[in-house]
């Protein structure tokens, strides 16, 4: 695979661990709840300094997975990626909850040729392939990433909230879709499955950029993966967690970061 600066920036940022200032990856949808006889929702997708604001880069849509309130797939209509976002549409014709995710799973290698620095992204198939038999220095990262939300026709389900139980998952113990400023609401976060235990998870509201202060929270999960999260405004909040460890799926790979972020939206009580 062709090296590309911009490409690696991209998938980066889904897996590596996010600073008050770094780029956030996100999605975010026109609604999360609605009604009527011919729903639809119209996502954005990019990666940005201020949240929910296009200023930076589209996210790729090459890994979207729309799961419907019956467990399966729907196909996204209307995709489009432009300079600063990427957008899609979905059609709610089952009345429930859906899950939207962006799954990335690739490789990055770092390696010297005649004492000159590369760069590689791509998949296990192509590593052989393109990164040299005679690389020096050869460094190979497996990231994991999740990027997810969710969005509700009608009454709320839970067969679309099922994990696959691979990387960094969410597990809702309070819908997603039933968030209420002044409540708390609990989550489970599971690593290939297990419970993720004694992780930090940050909570972030959006509009930063008409803010001084970022208002971020952050939370660790207990023995169980288990966290909470009490909702002190109505709105859009961004949520992240990364973990990274030796547990590889891919023989090339000495270390994997896997990454999880949901947008959430809380309403007024």
């Amino acid at each position: 695979m062709k090296f590309s600066f911009k490409g690696v920036v991209l998938a980066l940022s889904i897996c590596l661990p996010l600073s008050a200032n770094a780029h956030r990856t996100w999605m975010l949808p026109s609604a999360t709840v609605l009604s009527g006889n011919d729903p639809w929702v119209t996502v954005d997708a990019a990666v940005s300094n201020d949240l929910f604001f296009f200023e930076h880069f589209p996210l790729r849509l090459d890994g979207l997975v729309v799961t419907g309130p019956d467990g399966k797939f729907v196909q996204a209509a209307n995709a489009a990626t432009g300079k600063y976002r990427s957008t899609f549409d979905v059609h709610l014709e089952q009345a429930g909850t859906y899950k939207l995710a962006l799954v990335n799973n690739a490789l990055f290698a770092s390696y010297k040729i005649n004492g000159q620095q590369k760069r590689w992204r791509g998949n296990a198939e192509s590593f052989a392939k393109e990164v040299p038999a005679d690389a020096q220095d050869l460094k190979v990262t497996q990231s994991q990433g999740r990027i997810e939300t969710f969005v509700t026709a009608g009454k709320p389900s839970k067969t679309a909230l099922e994990i696959k139980g691979a990387g960094l998952e969410l597990q809702p113990i309070t819908h997603p879709n039933d968030l209420f400023v002044g409540d708390s609401a609990s989550f489970r976060l599971l690593l290939d499955g297990k419970p993720a235990a004694n992780v930090e998870v940050e909570v972030v509201p959006g509009g930063i950029r008409y803010r001084d202060k970022l208002l971020d929270t952050k939370v660790n999960t207990d023995a169980d993966g288990k966290f909470s999260v009490k909702w002190a405004s109505p709105g859009m909040y961004w949520i992240e967690a990364t973990v990274t460890d030796q547990k590889t799926s891919i023989p090339q790979a000495g270390e994997r970061r896997s990454s999880y972020v949901a947008t959430l939206e809380v309403l007024p009580q």
